[in-house]
């Protein structure tokens, strides 16, 4: 039986503002339906890390393979059509739309029928009763009429989730989906998360702070300290690694 490949390696990477290296040959591989998250102080390079994944940034120097594809040069549009997906810290929402067209927007992009402009978005009953899936997976399907706006904050990080999983990634990146909510909402998002990777098939990566969520919901966590990667491995390793102590989680979390 040959060995399973890792859907995304990173070979090197490096990215430096001014003279300041934010991520700093960051190498390692994360394998077909892994849950891992990157964890590190403020300013660690955690979410350069993810633009240059995603395309907003170019790296200085290094490789990004997804699937044995190099991502360095590609658009953000291209690396999307590969199937590398991401909702942001801040989700990214059309909020004077309704939550449905939120969705549904990207399904007919996904469908390639963003180009027939004449026909209505409701005509494109595909896009819409997809975009009505993803909502009743987020449980967000009894507020598809509502403006995104009116939408409570956590709800409308999972309707940025939602949008990206319309696009159907098989590399999932989500950037502190937990951050901003309460303690009970950070426990139902976990579980939410969760049940995505299943029902999804996905690969997941994401950036956290809240350690409640990173040691219940990772299957590896890896470490940045100034743009280096500290420390990688399963999380009660990590969780009684001294450097990764000292740098960041604090004596209380060993």
């Amino acid at each position: 039986m040959e060995p399973i490949a890792p859907i995304l390696e990173l070979k090197g990477l490096s990215k430096a503002f001014g003279g300041l290296k934010v991520t700093d040959d960051v190498s390692f591989k994360v394998m077909p339906r892994e849950i891992s998250v990157v964890i590190g102080p403020n300013g660690a390079g955690k979410t350069t890390l993810f633009n240059q994944i995603t395309g907003h940034l170019r790296p200085d120097s290094g490789r990004i393979l997804f699937k044995g594809q190099d991502l360095v040069g590609r658009t953000t549009q291209q690396i999307v059509a590969l199937g590398v997906g991401r909702a942001f810290q801040v989700a990214s929402l059309f909020l004077g739309e309704t939550v449905l067209d939120n969705i549904r927007v990207a399904c007919l992009s996904k469908l390639d029928q963003t180009r027939k402009p004449l026909r209505p978005v409701s005509d494109f009953k595909r896009a819409t009763k997809r975009a009505m899936e993803i909502l009743d997976s987020l449980g967000l399907a009894r507020y598809a009429a509502r403006q995104a706006h009116e939408l409570a904050h956590g709800d409308q990080k999972l309707l940025d989730i939602g949008i990206a999983l319309a696009l159907e990634p098989v590399l999932l990146l989500l950037d502190e989906p937990t951050s901003g909510m309460s303690p009970e909402e950070r426990h139902l998002t976990r579980e939410l998360v969760r049940k995505l990777w299943k029902d999804f098939n996905l690969t997941l990566i994401f950036i956290e702070h809240d350690m409640d969520t990173v040691f219940g919901l990772a299957q590896s966590v890896r470490v940045l300290q100034s743009g280096r990667l500290l420390a990688e491995g399963p999380p009660e390793e990590i969780r009684k690694n001294q450097d990764v102590i000292t740098a960041y989680l604090g004596e209380e979390v060993a």
